[in-house]
């Protein structure tokens, strides 16, 4: 993943050639870099609100969400006892793949390979992966079977797999099967206990109950940061500016103006004005990823009852107006605007970022509010990150003189051991799922598609602030294998492994490879 970008020519002078770290904004504040974009080449601004301008509180919106889920189970059906279970915000992280064969909750990579498998809250090891899935690797393309757990919502419905299926595992009641549990004459599978859950997430979000428990308070769940007014009125100075949300107009009016009102605030830095004044476009009820292909019915909505219009929109864009459904093509027609003009701010990296990018060709950043916590572990447990690297070139000492004529077999055993152990310790420093990225040296599925589909990623949009609007985002050279291993050599004085040229290692660490997006194409900004 890509450093945050340059500063320019001046910058450059200014620090000749001492240490290009000097030149980078605060971690915490920084943007990184997936694909290069000019800042001042975009003419229009896309926001998602959910995640992304409105953050919820964690762990407090998810311990919201959980309860409402398992009051909803136990309507249906579902035992008493699973209301003892409480939200565990060190349990789940983003881009699990829940198994609806076998109950399990998955880590893996970009390949389907294995890095992490739990049944309830217990870690699989060895022998009993083996028995579930002989070559540890899964057909992720088996839709039916495995299901993504990409967003921030399906944190809550992670963990509630894994609560499930503890209680029933453990439960004397039930009978144990590789495929479910048996009750008697009945049988529940994990792909029914699969359909519960996910029925009973459309029904808290559908229909309204954590919404109004929301609402109820405010000040406990939503953030609400000074700087987001500010920055949008800086992004409406260079640019349109228009909001793009699943949920309803009165859902969003209230979430909207909650965040935009600083009236009771002695510092506000802008002044008071209604929250739609903001956006030159609002879309409501979008049913994103529909959006972004066929889409549906524009209408408009009345913003004093909140009910929608009846018939088609088709007139022109009016100041302040509030359209509900429609489309990504219908944005562009409205605000006059094409694809790469656009750059487009979300937290779901399917319905926000990759259809976004693959169907319209929109610029994309991807909000990331894990990253903070990341960075931190990243810093702080750096010596656990070099003894990884140790281990790497121990093992290529012992390597080192021998070939396919060697009949000697170097004992690496203890080595294996040590790199699975300060893997386990690295992982357990994020969470009990170990990183959103990586577990140790390999990349999690959630990181290879971040990497693939995010032009920008950062913690929070709000990171904007911190860079000019004339910014030039450059992402570092794409290196190969064979690039990123062998050492260029001094064609003047013949001596060969040289370091990278200045050019080159002001980027960063150059074995970290970013690959393009699906379309191949890499943007030609600042490029002679």
């Amino acid at each position: 993943m890509g450093s945050e970008g340059q500063r320019g020519p001046a910058a450059a002078r200014g620090s000749g050639q001492g240490d290009p770290r000097a030149l980078r904004r605060d971690c915490q504040h920084r943007i990184f870099v997936n694909r290069s974009l000019a800042l001042e080449k975009i003419k229009c601004f896309g926001f998602d609100m959910d995640y992304t301008l409105a953050m919820y509180k964690s762990p407090d919106y998810e311990e919201l969400a959980f309860a409402l889920l398992l009051e909803h189970l136990v309507a249906i059906g579902y035992p008493p006892e699973i209301l003892a279970y409480k939200y565990d915000p060190t349990f789940p992280t983003r881009g699990l793949v829940f198994d609806a064969l076998y109950g399990n909750l998955l880590k893996v990579d970009s390949h389907g390979n294995l890095l992490v498998c739990a049944h309830g809250f217990r870690f699989l090891k060895g022998a009993e992966i083996l028995h579930y899935y002989p070559n540890k690797f899964i057909q992720r393309d088996d839709m039916k079977r495995f299901h993504i757990l990409n967003t921030l919502f399906n944190l809550t419905e992670a963990h509630l797999y894994a609560c499930l299926v503890d209680f029933f595992t453990n439960c004397s009641r039930y009978v144990n099967c590789d495929t479910g549990y048996k009750h008697g004459n009945l049988f529940m599978s994990f792909r029914s206990m699969f359909q519960d859950v996910r029925e009973a997430m459309d029904h808290v979000h559908l229909s309204g109950c954590l919404k109004e428990k929301t609402l109820e308070n405010l000040e406990k769940y939503v953030v609400k940061d000074p700087r987001v007014p500010l920055l949008l009125s800086r992004m409406k100075e260079v640019g349109k500016v228009f909001l793009a949300t699943n949920s309803d107009y009165t859902y969003t009016d209230a979430i909207m103006s909650y965040l935009f009102d600083f009236s009771n605030e002695d510092k506000a830095d802008v002044p008071q004005r209604p929250w739609r004044s903001y956006f030159d476009l609002i879309v409501v009820d979008t049913r994103k990823p529909l959006f972004f292909a066929e889409g549906t019915v524009l209408r408009q909505v009345d913003t004093d009852t909140g009910k929608l219009r009846i018939g088609t929109y088709t007139g022109p864009l009016q100041h302040c107006a509030v359209y509900s459904g429609g489309s990504s093509d219908v944005v562009c027609d409205l605000l006059g605007v094409k694809g790469k003009d656009i750059l487009y701010m979300g937290d779901h990296i399917f319905g926000d970022i990759l259809k976004s990018k693959k169907r319209q060709g929109w610029r994309t950043f991807l909000v990331v509010p894990e990253l903070a916590r990341e960075l931190q572990v990243w810093t702080e447990k750096s010596e656990l990150f070099e003894e990884l690297r140790s281990l790497d070139l121990f093992l290529a000492e012992l390597y080192q003189h021998l070939d396919s004529g060697s009949s000697e077999r170097p004992d690496i055993s203890s080595i294996k051991r040590r790199i699975q152990k300060v893997t386990h310790e690295m992982d357990m420093c994020y969470g009990k799922m170990g990183s959103l990225f990586r577990c140790g040296s390999r990349q999690t599925l959630f990181a290879n598609q971040l990497m693939r589909y995010a032009d920008l990623y950062a913690a929070s949009f709000i990171n904007f602030l911190y860079y000019p609007f004339s910014y030039l985002f450059r992402a570092p050279p794409v290196l190969m294998a064979h690039e990123s291993t062998v050492e260029h050599s001094h064609r003047d004085s013949g001596d060969a492994g040289t370091a990278l040229p200045p050019w080159l290692a002001q980027h960063g660490d150059p074995h970290q490879q970013v690959p393009q997006d699906s379309s191949g194409e890499e943007e030609d900004d600042g490029e002679a």
